[in-house]
């Protein structure tokens, strides 16, 4: 009579695991200290700085997790800064999972135009002025307008210094100020038997260029204030840097 014990047909079980072995995150396929690129990082902090347009993170939450993404090095310190955010988790797993060979690469973005050269001066003297778009500003812009009108429109800059200082005079006139909702404003001036208004903001992102409105209106208006639902998203942070 045969004591052997009766084999399972399925074949011999895996041995179980030990208890603290470290559980695989799914989507992680490829090694999370793979180096992450500047692309990345960007990518990294839009999504940050959207969550904090939500509500999901405070001002200090956000702060500290902008810093760390863009001193991460690798995609194994970028993705917990996103792990408890849940419609945002996927987008960075993606980084690290190997595409399959026979994924299609991704459609070529379309080429944003050139950014204008612009003078550092904008008149106005009985007419009107306005700069929009996509233009190049740089550290410093004044402008004066006399029995006219002038119009800044900062929301689709390309901004090439980390701080932007606007001086503004107006006599019997106005001037008009737009910033992303993205970006600092801080500033104030001179009201002379008129208004100089400037609705200041701190960007909870530590490499947000600063735009300073300053000056003075008499007998007329300046107004300086953020434009909601447009976000500054070009900006080279190692010319912020310098």
């Amino acid at each position: 009579m045969d004591n052997s014990p009766e084999q399972d047909p399925r074949g011999p079980l895996p041995a179980p695991l030990p208890k603290n072995a470290p559980v695989q995150a799914p989507g992680t396929d490829l090694a999370a200290e793979l180096r992450a690129s500047d692309a990345d990082r960007e990518r990294v902090a839009d999504l940050l700085r959207d969550a904090y347009a939500e509500g999901r993170l405070t001002a200090d939450e956000h702060g500290e997790r902008i810093e760390a993404a863009y001193n991460a090095r690798t995609f194994g310190e970028l993705e917990p800064l996103t792990r408890d955010l849940p419609s945002h988790p996927g987008a960075i797993r993606h980084n690290l999972t190997k595409a399959p060979l026979e994924a299609p690469a991704p459609a070529p973005q379309p080429a944003l135009p050139p950014a204008r050269a612009e003078s550092p001066t904008m008149v106005a003297v009985f007419g009107g002025a306005s700069r929009k778009g996509r233009w190049r500003v740089g550290s410093h812009l004044k402008a004066v307008a006399v029995f006219g009108g002038i119009e800044i429109d900062l929301t689709d800059a390309v901004f090439e210094s980390p701080e932007v200082v606007i001086e503004v005079v107006t006599v019997f006139g106005g001037v008009e100020v737009r910033v992303p909702e993205n970006v600092s404003l801080h500033g104030g001036g001179a009201g002379v038997f008129g208004g100089f208004e400037v609705r200041e903001q701190t960007s909870a992102d530590p490499y947000a260029p600063v735009v300073r409105v300053k000056g003075a209106a008499v007998f007329g208006g300046v107004e300086a204030k953020p434009r909601r639902g447009k976000k500054l998203k070009e900006w080279v942070r190692r010319q912020l840097d310098g």
